[in-house]
């Protein structure tokens, strides 16, 4: 009797093992499947929430993403508390950043997001597992879990944590770590949904900027449109655009040296004291100091000012200036490193040409450019309608994105 009880016992125990292991998977074959799902994929759309912990206080972004075979983006990134909405849209004539509300456009010439990804990219996510051969790999309720090699453009974001639904492997949350562990961005999808159907029409760069009805993708019976961050590129305008698309440089040339430091001295004393009354007006790129009798600034311009400063760095100034032929300021910084930061607003056109190679700065893209020699660099980027130009001839690229992406302050507040 008690030999078959233990029979008994035995059994059980082997048929509760292996139904516990058919309903556990391991990495590699999560690993595998996921490498299916997105060889195999055709379209998406999701949205959710992005949290920035890179400043001195976190910055929430409503972010929504749309995805067509075979490379058709459209990306929305909405600052709720400032009433500020990005679209980053890709299609057959480029890679494009808009603002409908301003009426402004930039365009790229670019292999986004091949050549570099985001956090809320379903492809960015799912290389990272696949390509991390020292993946680590964990089961949480619900969701299959990998922490895994963060591979950002931002040299500072070290690792991440993804959350997979187990039911289809849809993304649940991403924490994105520096060295120290500490969460620096972070992703929760409230909607995600595969194999959406998308007209062409959601990723037309006219249709978006309210130039007609584009079929707008929608989730969950939402009538929301569906929505935003790159190697070497020039810019050039988009063919095709409509005429009242007309291009503008928005600032100075690629190759011209643009002021720093005791350059940026230089370049505004030279300026100021170095013509009569009869100066001609600055050409394109040409910085100057802002006219006595006049305004500086255009009505509804915000100076912003960054919220980082590297080590060793202090506030050295702040001068009204054109540059561009642009009403705007001018922030100087001295210390370890020396930098200007010039802040204008460009005449209402509808498309620039952005040259450089693309960055992303989480709440916006931007383009860092060089002179000929490669020593002193620019990078630009618009936000909320106004165009900002960080420069130096020391600064590594690293702090640069630091700065650019902490000006998110009022100045005096």
């Amino acid at each position: 009797m008690r030999r078959r009880i233990s029979l008994i016992a035995a059994i059980l125990l082997c048929v509760t093992a292996v139904l516990a292991a058919c309903g556990t998977k391991d990495a590699e074959s999560v690993v595998k499947e996921l490498d299916k799902v997105v060889s195999g994929m055709e379209s998406y759309q999701g949205k959710g929430t992005m949290t920035l912990h890179t400043g001195q206080q976190p910055l929430e972004y409503q972010v929504e993403v749309s995805y067509q075979q075979p490379q058709y983006y459209r990306i929305k990134l909405t600052n709720a508390k400032k009433d500020i909405t990005q679209i980053v849209l890709r299609n057959d004539e480029g890679v494009f950043v808009l603002t409908p509300r301003l009426n402004k456009v930039f365009r790229f010439q670019s292999d986004w997001p091949a050549n570099q990804g985001q956090v809320y990219l379903y492809q960015t996510l799912i290389q990272s597992i696949l390509n991390d051969s020292s993946r680590q790999f964990a089961v949480d309720k619900d969701s299959y879990v990998f922490d895994v090699m963060a591979n950002y453009q931002n040299g500072s974001l070290a690792r991440q944590k993804i959350w997979l639904d187990k039911s289809n492997y849809r993304p649940l949350h991403v924490e994105v770590t520096d060295a120290n562990a500490a969460v620096m961005v972070e992703v929760k999808f409230d909607q995600f949904q595969f194999d959406s159907k998308l007209d062409k029409s959601v990723f037309d760069t006219q249709l978006n900027m309210g130039n007609g009805n584009a079929e707008q993708p929608t989730m969950g019976g939402s009538d929301e449109g569906l929505l935003d961050p790159m190697n070497e590129e020039t810019a050039t305008p988009p063919s095709g655009s409509n005429a009242d698309m007309q291009d503008n440089d928005a600032g100075a040339d690629t190759n011209e040296e643009k002021p720093t430091g005791n350059d940026a001295d230089k370049a505004a004393d030279g300026s100021a004291n170095g013509s009569s009354s009869g100066e001609e007006e600055p050409s394109e790129g040409t910085l100057a100091p802002a006219d006595e009798e006049e305004n500086a600034v255009p009505a509804g311009f915000t100076a912003m000012e960054p919220s980082y400063l590297p080590e060793g760095v202090a506030q050295l100034d702040v001068q009204d200036i054109k540059f561009g032929g642009n009403k705007g300021i001018m922030l100087r910084y001295a210390g370890a490193y020396e930098y200007t930061l010039i802040e204008t607003q460009p005449s209402d056109v509808a498309v620039s040409m952005v040259p450089g190679i693309m960055v992303d700065l989480g709440h916006t893209l931007g383009s860092i450019s060089g002179d000929e020699e490669g020593i002193q660099k620019t990078l630009t980027w618009t936000y909320n309608g106004i165009e900002y130009r960080l420069t130096s001839g020391t600064l590594p690229e690293t702090e640069m994105l630091k700065v650019a992406q902490s000006v998110q302050t009022e100045m005096g507040k």
